[in-house]
């Protein structure tokens, strides 16, 4: 839930009314796959490396204004590096900006037990 709130507070602060956020969610390759694309102000491509610095802001003066404090991304890596996951944006200055996050699938309680059922089953018959 934290990690949306940052992603989405990111977009909504960077991006004009007349923009646009957009959402994916999918499965692909045992992955969940969790997508905020943007058509904000961008980020420049020398300071994309250095956004998930504890404390780093892009334009400081903006981010003072809109109350940031630089701790977002660093804080949405820590936790998606947590759950054995991955993040990467892209972003072009103007253009704006597009965030993948890649978390291991969960399988619900149900498909294990199916799973387990199957597995010794299948020994059975062995």
């Amino acid at each position: 839930k934290e990690l949306m709130v940052i992603l989405l507070d990111n977009s909504l602060k960077y991006t004009e009314a007349e923009d646009s956020i957009e959402v994916k969610t999918y499965k692909k390759d045992n992955k969940c796959v969790i997508e905020v694309i943007d058509t904000g102000i961008g980020i420049p491509k020398e300071d994309i490396n250095r956004i998930f610095e504890r404390f780093y802001r892009v334009d400081k003066a903006r981010s003072r204004d809109m109350g940031g404090t630089g701790l977002g991304l660093s804080i949405a890596k820590e936790i998606v590096t947590q759950n054995n996951g991955s993040i990467d944006i892209k972003s072009e200055l103007g253009k704006g900006t597009e965030v993948v996050i890649r978390l291991p699938a969960v399988k619900k309680a149900k498909e294990e037990d199916t799973e387990e059922e199957n597995e010794e089953g299948k020994e059975e018959t062995e």
